[in-house]
Parts: C-alpha cells; sequence; structure tokens
C-alpha cells in the first residue's frame, strides 16, 4: 500500500499530525519535495517536536525514514534538528533514516541570495522564509546544484565546487554588490557535514524499489499544500518545488510506481502564511481571536498566519489537483466558540460568481461569498466516536463534504495523538 498525505490549501493544515497518527501502520515514511522553510508539529505522549526536514514518521521507532531526491536539505538545519531529537531521546541513525544521494543541498549562499533578492524586491517580494529554497531550487534546474551523493567523493566534489563558486560569486557581486563566496569556506562546510551524513546517504531509489517489490507500506510526506505549489499554486507566490501528491513517486527515487491512496489535510477553516491572494481574509479582532484560538503562528517561522472561514472554492481546487481520496479535517475544535459557523461558498470576480479557483488577476481582485451554518457551542475536544460529536458540527461537515465533493474521514479534535475522530 501506497499512500501520500499532502495538504489542499496554503500549507499549514496540520499534515505532520496526520502522518505521526497514520504512520503507525506504515514501514516507510518518506519526505518527498521541499526544505526546512515549513515545520510540522507533532504532539505526542513524549513532548511537542517541530520538524522541518525529517519526515514526521521519525518519532515512531519501528518506521524508517527517507529524504528523497526531491529535497532540498540545509545540512547545517539538519545536524541541528536531528540533535535535538536525540536529546529528547529519538532514535536516529543510518538504520532509520536514508538521505537520497540525488536531493539537492541548501548552501549558505543560497540563503544569502535569497534574503538580497528579498530586500530588493521590498514592497514587491514574495513572502519568502529567507531559507534559501528559490535559489538551490533555481540552481537545481540550472544544473548548479551540489548533491548530496557528492559527499561520498571529495575529489569530485572538489572539483564541482570551484565552477559553481565562481558562477555565484559572479551573480552575487554583479547584481547585488555583494562580498564573493568564498571556495574555501564552503568547502570546509561540506566536509564537516560530509563527516557527519556520509553513512546517511544511499541510492534511495533501489532501496525503495526494493520496499516496493517486498509489499511494505509506504507513506508519502508531503510540505506545504496544493495552493504553495510552483506549477498550480498562486504564482508566484509559490514553494519552488511540487507539492502535489503525484510528484510523491518522482520526488522519493520511485517514478514508475503509483499511489493507492491520497489522504488531503485540511483545516476547518482557512490559514496563509506568506504573502499572496487569500480572498477569505478576516482582518482586525475578529481575525485576532480566530488566531488566538487556533495558535496560528507558523511552525518554522513564528509569523502570525493569515485567517479567515473556511474557503470553499480553494479546497475543492486543492482536493481537485491532489487527487484526494479522503480528507482529515483538523482543528474543527476551534470554532467551538463560534455561534455561526461561516463559509465561503464562492468568488465574486467582477461581479460573476464562480466556484472554480481562478488564476492572476481574477484571483487578486476576487471577493468571498459567505454562508452562514449554524454553530455548536461546545467543547468537543473529547469526543472520540461520530455519535458523540454534536449536529450542527456534523452538519458543517456534511456540508464541507457536498462543496468539496470528496468525503471527511477523520476529524482532529485536539493536538494530542489520540484527539482524533474515524468517520467511517
Amino acid at each position: 500500500m501506497l499512500t501520500s498525505i499532502v495538504g489542499i490549501n496554503w500549507g499549514d493544515e496540520g499534515k505532520g499530525r496526520m502522518v505521526d497518527l497514520l504512520s503507525e501502520e506504515q514501514d516507510i515514511v518518506i519526505r518527498y519535495q521541499g526544505g526546512n522553510n515549513a515545520g510540522h508539529t507533532v504532539i505526542n505522549e513524549r513532548g511537542k517536536f517541530i520538524l522541518n526536514l525529517l519526515p514526521s514518521g521519525i518519532l515512531r521507532p519501528e518506521v524508517v525514514c527517507v529524504m528523497g531526491n526531491g529535497m532540498a536539505i540545509d545540512l547545517a538545519h539538519l545536524d541541528k534538528e536531528t540533535n535535538k531529537l536525540r536529546e529528547a531521546g529519538i532514535e536516529i541513525s543510518p538504520k532509520n533514516l536514508k538521505i537520497s544521494d540525488r536531493a539537492i543541498l541548501t548552501m549558505p549562499y543560497h540563503i544569502e541570495l535569497d534574503c538580497l533578492e528579498e530586500e530588493r524586491l521590498a514592497g514587491e517580494k514574495y513572502g519568502s522564509t529567507r531559507r534559501g529554497i528559490a535559489p538551490v531550487y533555481g540552481d537545481k534546474y540550472l544544473k548548479k546544484a551540489v548533491r548530496a551523493g557528492d559527499l561520498l567523493d571529495l575529489d569530485y566534489l572538489e572539483h564541482r565546487l570551484r565552477g559553481i563558486v565562481a558562477y555565484k560569486s559572479l551573480m552575487i557581486e554583479g547584481m547585488y554588490h555583494a562580498e564573493p563566496v568564498s571556495f574555501d569556506e564552503m568547502f570546509a562546510w561540506l566536509k564537516k557535514y560530509a563527516d557527519i551524513f556520509r553513512d546517511y546517504i544511499i541510492d534511495t531509489g533501489v532501496y525503495l524499489s526494493d520496499a516496493v517489490k517486498a509489499g511494505k507500506r509506504i507513506m508519502f510526506e508531503a510540505q506545504l499544500g496544493a495552493l504553495r505549489d510552483i506549477d498550480f499554486g498562486i504564482y508566484p507566490y509559490t514553494s519552488s518545488s511540487s507539492t502535489i501528491a503525484a510528484y510523491g513517486p518522482i520526488g522519493a527515487g520511485i517514478p514508475g510506481v503509483k499511489l493507492d491512496r491520497v489522504v488531503g489535510v485540511m483545516k476547518a477553516y482557512s490559514t496563509c502564511v506568506g504573502e499572496g491572494p487569500f480572498t477569505c481574509e478576516w482582518f482586525g479582532e475578529e481575525a485576532e481571536e480566530l488566531r488566538r484560538a487556533g495558535g496560528e503562528y507558523g511552525a518554522a517561522t513564528g509569523r502570525p498566519r493569515r485567517v479567515g472561514p473556511f474557503d470553499v472554492v480553494a479546497s475543492k481546487y486543492g482536493c481537485r489537483v491532489q487527487g484526494a481520496d479522503d480528507i482529515a479535517l483538523t482543528k474543527i475544535d476551534i470554532l467551538s466558540y463560534m455561534k455561526k459557523i461561516p463559509l465561503c461558498v464562492a468568488y465574486d470576480v467582477n461581479g460573476k460568481k464562480t466556484v472554480d479557483f481562478p488564476m492572476g488577476q481574477a484571483l487578486n481582485i476576487a471577493k468571498p461569498v459567505i454562508e452562514y451554518m449554524d454553530g455548536w457551542n461546545c467543547d468537543v475536544s473529547a469526543c472520540r466516536k461520530k455519535e458523540e460529536l454534536p449536529a450542527a458540527l456534523l452538519a458543517y461537515v456534511k456540508r464541507i463534504e457536498e462543496l468539496t465533493e470528496c468525503r471527511v474521514k477523520y476529524i482532529s479534535v485536539g493536538a494530542e495523538r489520540e484527539a482524533y475522530i474515524q468517520m467511517y
């Protein structure tokens, strides 16, 4: 069984929580794209963990985790992240963590370039997390990136790095009038982390192909959501990789396999970190109340998330491009304070109502069309069965299913691992 866990909206949906929950049934969990520009928060009996690079399955000792070729890996960040988990008693070794030899490496100069470009853009900035993601993926397609497997041959790495550093220095000096990149510093940086991670680096394509043949249960974990996908998201305010489920096997190293199941994760309301169009956004005290209730601050950045009511148009689109078979609806308990629950059921674009997610300027000027449903006004965090949920909450879930045309299989009523309900 090959299962993918993906975000339906702008990211921050609670994918890490669902991967942690469902990884109990898995042998292998794979991160197949993105870098340390987002965080997955998991709360279990050992405490609260925020994972930026590591697959969320790392918190289960029986699961093997893979960092796929589609990822961009900042080795300095990975070193800190693994050590922090070890301090909490989590085992991390080449036995339960594999790094693809084809994964690209986020270098210090990528982070510098990211910051320099955001500063140059000023008021037109893309809302980058300044973690070097766009520059490193740009280098991937320019064939100027260093890959994890290069660390296994330092002579080859030294030769390749000289050409790359010369190219990056031309860019940094010529475009931004900043100091050139030091080859000696970059080579020393790479050698330091080669010593730490050399034994973790393998051909994950071979490893995973053998696992598929052996009938292993494999889960693919995405970062961010459909609306941050480089092709299908709110371009140019997207990430620089593909967050779509269909990319999972490619970014893992086994492009020839087919997914058996896609679980899409979305919140019971809308949140967004970063710049770009967000049609149903709330402002003022209404937004602050929801933000405080949901603790809506970015796991990787700490930035306050933009918030608003559930967006049917964006969610239906996300379900379609992700090919979602089931939905996990998270944080529904947060809405318990509302007497009336708003739903953005359509967009108004130049006076015309649409339920199709637009792009470009049409999305920039779209206005939300809102309908309201009765709230349930009671604490549901202790509920563990569908029959224990209030009728108004069930009606809200049913309405979401009808409008998004996708069934809701899981509902989370709290942040803890056990605080969820399986609806069927």
